[in-house]
């Protein structure tokens, strides 16, 4: 997967939004606000491809809670996995 090109990250009134750039996202109308979760996800893919287990190993890396208590995998991939379904929905990555 990867992130279509003109979508950017923008923190605005302290909500991440997704911002549509460019001639090519002219008519792109939707407002996507992303979690902080979600956005650290967007931002670390960003001109890369990607993967499942890609998006997982970020949110173990960035979320554990003490050395003895990572994120478990099982919950990362839930996530992960939501957040590539609403990345879809929203039109704003390719497979």
């Amino acid at each position: 997967m990867k992130a279509k090109t003109g979508f950017n990250l923008r923190k605005v009134c302290g909500q991440n939004i997704i911002v549509a750039e460019g001639k090519e996202n002219m008519d792109f109308s939707n407002i996507i606000s992303m979690n902080e979760s979600s956005a650290l996800l967007w931002q670390e893919t960003q001109g890369k491809d990607f993967t499942e287990e890609d998006l997982v190993t970020i949110l173990q890396a960035n979320y554990q809670l003490d050395e003895n208590t990572p994120l478990p995998y099982d919950q990362a991939l839930k996530d992960v996995r939501e957040v590539i379904e609403q990345w879809h929905a929203a039109g704003i990555i390719n497979d």
